[in-house]
């Protein structure tokens, strides 16, 4: 028995989860799965109601339980980040989900936006550090005179007190932001990857940066992969510039096996490797502690605009679904799930607006949930 919390969120969340709790409870029944389901009404809708983001309550809850299965926040009646910064962030962050892991892979059926290239040329991961770089939240915007002192906790990793003090000579507006590396932040996320190719049987891992430019926070992470890629002998490691590695995602995406990034640069990168695959609505990603709760969810937003139309791709929440079943060593319903996707996407009968078709969120949950039905019984 696994106890899952359920975060459908806002927007399209509700649309997309409804349809990945679907097939994931067909895969339960066929291979003898037991999941207890807790869900949580957290995001815009409780927020305007209640005054509630995420109360410290509901995540003891949720530290206790096997995994989160979420849908999207944001709400354009809500002040842009309250949300995901509460809700979305303050779990990555409270439970250490320290690895963003994106699997970026044009399945067959599907088309994507570069010419003569095919499932057989975009098929990778994509792993991001989750938690440090610029996303630790510490800057401010101000004139003339700023003075901060700044606590920065890091779960298992460190503790800091870091003091900022500008007295500048003019009055006009400034902003700063901070970005933060850690050594033992670094090594955790790339040794990670690392582990994933050896695991896997890939070839090549690659990092991303920009240390000729941000040489001292960067020049430790690019220090740090090289100390790692020494240990596996028989992977090929190779480095890039953000830049560059934006142009060879387009032009050489046949190139890659698995990426690992700090934060914001992974940030982006992510984004353009879902309209690889097909589309945002195809991308999955997990929120990862190896040792502790991760959550799945697909990468796309709320898509306020698209509430309770019925037709937002729900392809990426259950490929999220089957991301959760692998992680909780349930290999089978997980490599089931996302052959049924795959049967389905080939077949090219049922498609969503995004791919071209006029079919529904529940037509295409419905599709994939009866392929999986039937797989064992033909």
């Amino acid at each position: 028995m696994y106890d899952i919390a359920l975060i459908p969120g806002d927007g399209v969340g509700p649309e997309v989860v409804s349809e990945g709790k679907k097939v994931i409870m067909t895969a339960c029944q066929e291979y003898g799965i037991r999941i207890n389901w807790h869900e949580y009404p957290f995001g815009g809708e409780t927020y305007l109601q209640k005054n509630i983001l995420l109360p410290d309550s509901a995540l003891s809850e949720i530290k206790e339980m096997d995994g989160i299965y979420f849908g999207a926040v944001g709400d354009p009646r809500v002040k842009p980040g309250i949300l995901e910064r509460e809700i979305l962030l303050k779990l990555r962050f409270s439970l250490d989900q320290y690895i963003n892991l994106r699997p970026v892979k044009l399945l067959p059926g599907v088309e994507g936006p570069l010419r003569n290239k095919t499932y057989k040329d975009i098929d990778f991961y994509f792993i991001r550090e989750n938690t440090e770089d610029f996303y630790i939240a510490t800057g401010a915007t101000f004139k003339g005179r700023n003075h901060q002192l700044n606590h920065i906790l890091k779960r298992n990793l460190f503790q800091a007190n870091i003091e900022i003090n500008f007295q500048l000579e003019k009055e006009e507006e400034f902003g700063y932001q901070l970005g933060l590396l850690s050594r033992k932040g670094s090594d955790r996320v790339i040794r990670y990857a690392f582990s994933l190719a050896d695991t896997k049987g890939l070839a090549r891992v690659s990092t991303v940066d920009k240390a000729n430019v941000l040489s001292e926070m960067y020049g430790l992470w690019r220090e740090v992969f090289k100390e790692i890629a020494s240990e596996y002998p028989a992977i090929s490691a190779d480095c890039y510039y953000v830049d560059a590695m934006a142009m060879l995602m387009v032009s050489n995406p046949e190139k890659f096996k698995v990426i690992v990034s700090p934060n914001m640069f992974g940030d982006i990168l992510t984004d353009l490797g879902a309209i690889l695959q097909g589309g945002i609505g195809m991308a999955a990603s997990a929120n990862i502690n190896p040792e502790g709760v991760s959550m799945f969810e697909p990468i796309h937003g709320s898509a306020p605009d698209l509430k309770n139309k019925g037709i937002s791709n729900p392809v990426g929440t259950i490929l999220a679904g089957a991301m959760m079943l692998d992680f909780l060593g349930e290999k089978e319903a997980s490599s089931a799930i996302e052959a049924a996707v795959s049967s389905v996407l080939k077949e090219g009968k049922v498609r969503t607006k995004d791919l071209g078709g006029n079919n529904s969120t529940k037509e295409m949950g419905n599709s994939i949930a009866h392929i999986l039905q039937n797989m064992n019984r033909n």
